[in-house]
């Protein structure tokens, strides 16, 4: 067994069941729901379900990210221990949790002068982020030392495709992402924006695609064009959700139908507090690894 740590944030949104089986450690973000603070801990504070509802009925989220202070907490534990860590954060595109990691990084690196501490920026979030950490615990389980792990995620981190769509366009115009007349707009003609995470790991919008019935389909066409070998691609694929199952197993169905060699079928996470508060609910998310991001 590999002596040394590998980590990440709440904000792979994958269960603490998962995490916890894969010896994968995580700090929690944090947010506001209301009046009230909370950790992003995988829906153990408050469930996916009663989020949703809640900022359905106009109650305003704000998230915060890990500061660099929590960050030196966390890696101090193991540098005590003797463990090296790699410690992988959330997309620098969305966040800006990479350089307080970076921080604490430089500040324990004058303390732990023997310890190895790497700090790779996912360019990843959700499930996609949590597809990466699976990855890379593969990888670890398989042998790979630390030092090797951190150059192949280096390399090839953008080679993770995640493809998004939304039926419910309330948030995205309450963040400003769409402004009022555009979404007024979509939603009667019943559009439903098609984005991706580009090569900086932001969030781009790509498509407009009018009817749930045909982004389910161009969803799963954008996986058969930038999927690792096509139709014939046999690794693992995730998809999370916001309080939206029945879409989630349309899209994971029609994806098992495409790709029938796929590593374990689809699997299915829910979308957290910190990547939900931004998208609302209706938002599904598809992840799976191809060639480089355009």
């Amino acid at each position: 067994m590999n002596e040394y740590v590998l980590s990440c944030c709440s904000t792979a949104d994958l269960s603490k069941e998962r995490f916890t089986r894969r010896d994968i450690p995580y700090l929690c973000f944090h947010y506001t729901l209301g009046n009230a603070e909370y950790k992003d801990d995988l829906g153990e504070s408050v469930s996916p379900e009663e989020l949703y509802r809640r900022m359905v009925d106009g109650e305003d989220t704000r998230t915060s990210q890990v500061s660099a202070g929590e960050y030196e907490s966390f890696f101090e534990t193991y540098l005590a221990e003797g463990k090296d860590i790699l410690h992988v954060t959330l997309s620098s595109g969305i966040s800006g949790t990479y350089n307080s990691a970076c921080v604490a990084r430089d500040l324990l690196a004058e303390r732990y002068p023997d310890r190895r501490i790497y700090v790779v920026d996912s360019l990843s979030a959700s499930s996609g982020y949590g597809l990466l950490m699976e990855t890379l615990a593969d990888m670890r389980e398989s042998g790979t030392g630390i030092d090797e792990l951190y150059q192949w995620v280096q390399e090839h981190k953008t080679n993770l495709h995640h493809w998004f769509f939304s039926s419910d366009l309330t948030f995205y115009i309450r963040g400003g992402r769409i402004s009022k007349t555009a979404g007024f707009i979509g939603s009667v003609m019943g559009i439903c924006p098609l984005l991706n995470v580009d090569m900086e790991g932001k969030l781009i919008p790509r498509e407009k695609v009018r009817t749930k019935k045909k982004v389910i389909r161009r969803i799963v066409e954008k996986m058969e064009q930038n999927a690792q070998d096509g139709t014939d691609y046999s690794g693992k694929c995730f998809l999370s959700h916001s309080v939206c199952m029945e879409d989630a197993r349309a899209v994971a169905e029609l994806v098992e139908q495409t790709f029938p060699k796929l590593n374990g079928g689809v699997e299915i996470f829910p979308i957290g507090a910190t990547i939900g508060s931004h998208t609302g609910p209706g938002t599904i998310a598809l992840f799976f690894w191809g060639g480089k991001r355009e």
